[in-house]
């Protein structure tokens, strides 16, 4: 199989995988007047692609592993159009500063998590490197 096609068929599993967690989450939160669902994907889903990324710099993986975990599995768990659709919704059923504390939220929440989760997984990947240097070494 051609590296194109490994790297098509690691998207399309990933996003199925990303797909199911994004629906399960919603079934889970389903309940809720907010719209929360689409804000707890978004950023998990940041958090995760902040760690993959610092993670794929230190540690190079094959390339199906990442765009498979990166734009399959994020890419299926995240959605920008409902993020989209969420906002309009609540600027037409509530208050401004509540579509203002939604956007802010995805927004600004996204942007911290997406760091947090690279911070961690760059001081983890490197811890991982030395000790596989390490061990190499011996």
């Amino acid at each position: 199989m051609t590296n194109h096609w490994k790297n098509i068929v690691a998207i399309a599993v990933g996003g199925a995988i990303g797909t199911y967690g994004r629906y399960s989450l919603n079934i889970i939160t389903s309940d809720s007047i907010y719209p929360v669902e689409t804000l707890l994907e978004n950023l998990i889903g940041s958090f995760l692609l902040g760690f993959l990324t610092a993670w794929f710099i230190v540690l190079i993986p094959r390339e199906w592993v990442k765009v498979g975990l990166g734009v399959g599995l994020c890419g299926g768990f995240t959605t920008m159009s409902t993020f989209a659709a969420d906002t309009f919704t609540l600027f037409v059923k509530s208050s401004l500063v509540e579509v203002l504390i939604y956007i802010g939220g995805s927004v600004l929440g996204g942007m911290l998590l997406a760091l947090c989760g690279y911070l961690i997984a760059s001081n983890i990947a490197t811890k991982v490197k030395d000790q596989r240097k390490e061990v190499n070494a011996k």
